[in-house]
Order: structure tokens, then sequence, then C-alpha cells
């Protein structure tokens, strides 16, 4: 069990880092800390191929083409596991755990996509050591010792039986209150940081014993699997009878075969602002500020911008995260309601509750410039070899002005080569592509007209990443 398969587990939306992370580009692929997202962080800790096999990711539709472009924009190789539906961890960590093992997996290290972690060397050494409970059929999961009494983490309580430094588990517990978190860590208890070693074996055997459906389904959804290159698509049919649950509650509080490593690394799940400010470097005042921001009598709090100048001014205790599109001000105590807060504006279908002001997708990303009655105007940005896909609409025309690049563009079975500053008008009904053949970004103004210009608006006849 020299080499572990990890599977790396893309899901979720994020909602409690609003507006950084939301629907359509969740925290995992944002760079929450530095120039990296933790998704790419995550992939660079296993990326040590005398410990770690080649990395599984487990994802979903919406967000498997962002981790394969992250993946290559670090130079990883990776696979993709496709989930057709969201499920919970329970479901999408036994279609991994069975994946691996029909790969010849022995052994699988299953990782959330939007954690920290500081020691990427004490992170594999715990890894080693969790090899010596899995080898004797154990499933290890990693223990954090509390720096103070969180009430927002789960916590692990392990018993006095040891494989050398890795403990069995006595309990799995809930998140408790401060007082009960104070008593937690005066009797030893550590943080659960929600990631698992295992043999895919035993998970599978340990679900089959306690969730024998939920077993089959995963099962049955990788037995059926399609596969496309490094790709793998799950059984839509047979993934959707597994019940929507979390590991947790379907295997690991439940198992007698749980052991920890008590972890020597620095760790984090960033879950939500307050965690930004806590693992960030703070200045005498308490405060933690990133990208174009001037504060004065600030203390105690966390200001970033990711677009315009703000300046925080006599406050304390406060969160400011402003972006082009969306700004969030909320006293740090309040923090917690910000998840009910973003789902109200989603149920009033503001858009910024959801979408990112860039979106992105398989071939590059677009941004909306400006929009009105009748008008929608946007900035395409084309990745080198990018393809939209070959389309039309019904209910809108579009104009295309080159501002930087080489544009391909097909119109009515027509090929044209645009260059910076031509222009191309796309009546409605017309089928078209917009393509870029050359190595560098290509970059678009695109100005829809019409009375209807939202984006399912698309009917596709071809396209290079299969969303037809």
């Amino acid at each position: 069990m020299s080499s572990i398969t990890p599977v790396i587990l893309v899901g979720g939306s994020g909602k409690r880092l609003w507006p950084l992370s939301r629907e359509s580009m969740p925290k995992q692929f944002v760079p929450l800390l530095g120039t990296q997202s933790t998704f790419q962080q995550t992939l660079q800790r296993v990326a040590d191929r005398g410990l770690f096999a080649r990395p599984v990711v487990a994802t979903n539709e919406a967000y498997r083409f962002m981790a394969e472009q992250q993946a290559k924009d670090i130079g990883m190789e990776i696979d993709i596991l496709v989930e057709p539906s969201r499920r919970d961890s329970g479901p999408a960590m036994a279609a991994a755990a069975a994946y691996a093992r029909s790969q010849g997996a022995k052994a699988v290290l299953a990782l959330a996509s939007d954690h920290l972690v500081i020691g990427a060397e004490e992170f594999r050494a715990a890894c080693r050591e969790g090899l010596l409970a899995v080898e004797r059929g154990g499933i290890v999961t990693f223990g954090i010792p509390p720096t103070e009494p969180k009430t927002d983490y789960g916590y692990i309580r392990p018993s006095s039986e040891q494989i050398g430094t890795v403990q069995k588990v006595a309990a799995f517990v809930e998140k408790p209150n401060a007082q009960t978190a104070l008593r937690y860590i005066a009797e030893g208890l550590l943080w659960n940081s929600g990631n698992f070693l295992f043999p895919p074996d035993l998970l599978l055997s340990e679900m089959a014993r306690f969730e024998p459906a939920m077993a089959a389904a995963a099962e049955e959804a990788v037995a059926k699997a399609k596969k496309t290159g490094s790709t793998v698509f799950l059984d839509a049919d047979a993934f959707a009878k597994a019940p929507a649950k979390s590991i947790d509650y379907a295997v690991m509080e439940r198992t007698d075969k749980c052991w920890v490593v008590p972890a020597k690394f620095r760790w984090s799940d960033l879950g939500t602002w307050d965690a930004l400010l806590d693992v960030g470097e703070a200045d005498s005042a308490g405060n933690v500020t990133e990208g174009p921001v001037e504060i004065d009598h600030v203390r105690n709090s966390y200001v970033r911008s990711d677009g315009p100048l703000t300046a925080v001014i006599g406050v304390e205790e406060v969160v400011v995260v402003a972006m082009n599109d969306a700004v969030l001000v909320g006293h740090r105590d309040n923090l917690p309601r910000l998840k009910d807060v973003v789902q109200r504006m989603s149920d009033g279908k503001h858009r910024a509750a959801t979408e990112h002001a860039v979106m992105h997708r398989p071939w590059g990303s677009y941004q909306d410039i400006d929009r009105g009655e009748r008008f929608r105007a946007k900035r395409l940005s084309v990745n080198p070899k990018g393809k939209l896909s070959l389309q039309s609409h019904k209910r809108r025309a579009e104009h295309w002005v080159v501002v930087r690049g080489v544009a391909e563009v097909t119109l009515d079975g027509k090929i044209m080569t645009l260059h910076e500053n031509e222009s191309i008008y796309i009546p409605m009904g017309g089928i078209h592509r917009l393509a870029n053949p050359g190595s560098e970004p290509l970059e678009v103004v695109e100005v829809q007209t019409g009375d209807y210009l939202e984006e399912d608006d698309i009917i596709r006849y071809e396209d290079i990443y299969a969303r037809v």
C-alpha cells in the first residue's frame, strides 16, 4: 500500500463566503489566500508520485471543466469522475471508492477541495502514519489538535488503543456550544477535519453493512459508467437510487473500524469569513486586508476588495468584501446569518446571488459589460484552441468585435477569419460558432439585441465539450 490514490471531492456552493464564493464559482476554485485556489493547493499536496497515484477528482457536470482547467494550469494530470446529481458526500465517496478499486487501488485518500493545509511535509507524514492502520483493516481520519474552542467544527474522541501514533476512535461528537468545546479541549478531543484514508474494499463493505442501498447504487453507477478520455460519467439512473447522506452519518459515526492520526499540520475548512481572519496575516490592530483597500481606526476586521478601491473607517469586528457586482458588510457576530441572506437573494432571482460577474465556460469565460432593455454587452475571452459550440438563437442577434487575437468564425456553413478591430453580424437564427485557432487568448466584445437575452436561448448542434 505504498501508493495512495487521492480522491478530491469538489462540490458545494460555499454560500457562507459570498460574494467571493457563489454557485457558479464556488470557493474551492477561488484564490482565497495567495494566487492559487484551494483546489490547486490540494492537488499539489498529493503531487509526490513516490507516495500518491494520479488523482481522481469527483465533481459534477457544472464544475468539471473548471477542475480540468485549473489542474492543467499547474501541470497536474487528473481523472475526473462526474456525478450526475448531488447526493451528498456518502454516495460520492462510495462511487469514488468503487471506481478506485476498479483501477486497482489498495488505499484511497478522500480530501475536501476547499480546505487550507499549512505544512505539506507534515501532511504527507500523517498519510504515511495512517497507512499503518489502513494495512490492518482500518479507516483513518485526520484529527486536528484544537487551538481554540471552535463551535463550528465536529470533534473526535480518541481511545487509548494505538497503532504507532494512530489512535482508535472512541466516538465522533457533534458541533458543541462554547462551554462544551472548552471541556472537549481539556479532555483531549480533536477537531474532525473530514478527510479520510481507507482501503476501498473496507469502505464499501462498511457502507453495505449500514447503507446497503447507497453502496449498491454507487457500485452500479460505476459498473455502468461511460468513459471519454480521462473523464468517467457515472450512470445517472443508478446514482439517483443512492440516499442523499453525508459520509459521517452513513459510515464514520457507525463503524467500529475508524482510527485517527493526530495531525501536526495546520488546518482550516475556510468555511466562514472569520476563518480567513484567523489564518490571514493580521496587522497590529488585528485586521486582515486583501486588495486595494484603505482602513483607518479599524480593529479586528477582515476587509477585502477584488475590484473597486475600498475605504473603511472607524469600525470594529466587521467583515467587508467588495467585488465589482456585489458588496458584503456585516458584523462578525452575525455572519452565521449570511447563508440565509444569500438564499433569500437567490429566491428573489438576484443574479449576483449565484452568478459571478465572470462566468467560466470550458472554452474560456464571459463577463457582462452592460445590459438594458433589448440589449446586452459581454466581453468574451476564448482560450487558445478553445471553441464555442456550433449554435443558433431564436430570439436574439449578435454583433462580434475582435479586440485582441485572431477569431475563426463559422456562419451558416461559411468560415471566416477576423483580426483585431474587425467585426461580424450574426443574425437571429444564424448557425454560428466562434473559435480561437491561435496560441494566445482571444478577446471579443459581443453585443446582443432581442426580446430575450438569457443563456438558455441556445440550440447546440455540435460541441467539442460534449454539451449537446
